[in-house]
């Protein structure tokens, strides 16, 4: 499998990869970086369940458990796109190994937390090990599948990453309920050693190695121009419900878009001589992918903000534990399994129509949860279950094929890049959505009455972020009117 050799000068850019693995290897292969990238988007999700039993056993602050949080999305977004280029160069599957021993690690660090401060520090360390191992999952899965097998494969990555979404919710609530061996919280992030361990281990028989062929000496000055623009953009984004919107914020915001800027001045002026950048500008001229970002923005960042909200409402609004918040979104995972399925296999044909359906299902959905609790009471399990399970369905749909689409006229030289840009607007998306769907929530759950503060009001909270959630969707639907009917496979 090689790529059709770029036409600049003075760089070979050709991809130099092995004859793809046979039937049972690819399937193995594509088991294990499902493995890793399970695993880092459950973590970027699984700690808001967590979050109250972690304040109480570390006495962390508000805003120490923020920053646990906060500390995972900065460090990976930073690093999301230079981890990409380095498997293109250095090879996918080491950085991928690399990445994915660092993210055991540090897991195991996490665990070991004996304060807020070193958890936070090594929250920062998995960020940053997962934008390394994370990226590489594309490349690898170029080079393990013929092209007419890549759509489902990536379809599969698709609804592993919706899948983990609502994932994390429910098995943190199991863990954090069941304390096993007494470990209480700490056990989200014991179980991605064994995980880790067991991935390493088939890894290492099973991944194909692949790299791209060029000469070209790597672009750290672009690699610190691209990390240094996207903690400027999350930083003020993370923090509003701390800081607020303040100059300084709108200040970053500012900084983070001219250093962005002058990054894609910068990767321009590296192609224009026949150098390698950490990122191709040429990439921007794919339709596909370009409309296909912000359609992934869009649909990836109203989840992070969905759940959280929801969890925060069903916990502190209806008194439900941990686990009960999981079972109450088990018939979302259930909805994504049934209709995951559909999406891969009607992808090549109808996979803008699969798209708009999708987000107009997940609209649908909310519609129908704001209509059973903006009276503020608890509507019970059955109808909470109904409005979630149809979103489900939904996303099920989407999820699988929106990355099919992004990714398949991308150039196989390119492809780490292009997955670390995909998986960093996707951060930013969940971050500006969290940001904002958030801080609308948090400030309508209590109010004032004639200056006397009034009982929280979860539901009512809840309801105004579901409209706006529902609006978000509604637009998604008209931005994936853009993209093409179905994915096209770049011409390898």
């Amino acid at each position: 499998m090689t790529d059709s050799p770029s036409p600049r000068e003075g760089t070979r850019t050709t991809e130099a990869s092995p004859t793809l693995i046979a039937d049972a290897g690819a399937t193995a292969a594509l088991l294990v970086v499902l493995f890793g990238s399970f695993m880092d988007l459950l973590d970027a999700t699984i700690v808001t369940v967590a979050a109250p039993a972690i304040a109480q056993d570390l006495s962390a602050g508000d805003a120490q458990i923020q920053w646990t949080i906060a500390a995972y999305t900065l460090a990976l977004g930073a690093g999301l796109i230079t981890g990409g280029r380095l498997g293109d160069r250095y090879g996918r599957k080491r950085l991928f190994m690399i990445g994915l021993a660092g993210f055991m690690a540090t897991s195991a660090l996490c665990a070991l937390a004996v304060d807020p401060g070193m958890l936070i520090g090594m929250r920062a360390g998995q960020g940053l090990t997962a934008g390394i191992m994370v990226p590489q999952v594309f490349g690898i899965i170029r080079a393990s599948f013929a092209p007419s097998e890549r759509a489902k494969a990536f379809g599969a990555y698709g609804a592993v990453q919706g899948l983990a979404s609502v994932a994390g919710p429910l098995l943190g609530g199991l863990l954090v309920d069941i304390d096993l061996f007494g470990l209480g919280w700490r056990t989200i992030f014991w179980i991605n050693v064994p995980v880790s361990i067991l991935a390493l281990i088939l890894g290492a028989k099973v991944l194909p190695e692949s790299r791209s062929a060029s000469t070209a000496r790597l672009d750290l000055p672009g690699a610190l121009l691209a990390a240094t623009g996207i903690l400027l953009l999350l930083l003020p984004i993370i923090q509003i419900e701390t800081w607020g919107w303040t100059w300084a914020g709108y200040a970053l915001l500012a900084a983070g878009i001219i250093v962005l800027a002058i990054f894609l001045a910068h990767e321009r002026r590296l192609t224009g001589r026949g150098d390698e950048p950490v990122f191709d500008p040429a990439l921007l001229r794919i339709r596909a992918f370009t409309v296909g970002l912000s359609a992934s923005v869009l649909f990836f960042g109203g989840i992070g903000s969905y759940f959280l909200t929801l969890s925060v409402y069903l916990q502190n609004g209806t008194g439900r534990t941990a686990w009960e918040t999981g079972l109450v979104i088990l018939p979302y995972a259930l909805g994504s399994i049934i209709t995951s399925g559909l999406g891969v296999a009607l992808a090549a044909k109808a996979g803008r129509t699969l798209l708009i359906a999708g987000s107009l299902t997940i609209a649908a959905s909310q519609l129908i949860l704001w209509s059973i609790v903006k009276d503020g009471n608890d509507p019970g399990y059955r109808l909470l279950a109904l409005a979630l399970f149809i979103g489900g369905l939904g996303l099920g749909l989407a999820a699988p094929v929106l990355v099919n689409v992004v990714l398949a006229g991308v150039p196989g030289r390119n492809a780490g890049a292009a997955g670390g840009v995909l998986s960093t607007v996707n951060q930013i998306g969940g971050a500006v959505g969290i940001a904002v769907l958030g801080t609308i929530f948090f400030t309508s759950v209590t109010g004032s009455a004639a200056g006397a503060p009034v009982l929280p009001d979860y539901g009512h909270a809840l309801s105004i972020v579901l409209i706006a959630s529902a609006a978000l969707y509604l637009i998604t639907a008209l931005v994936m009117l853009a993209l093409p009917k179905a994915a096209v496979e770049h011409a390898e």
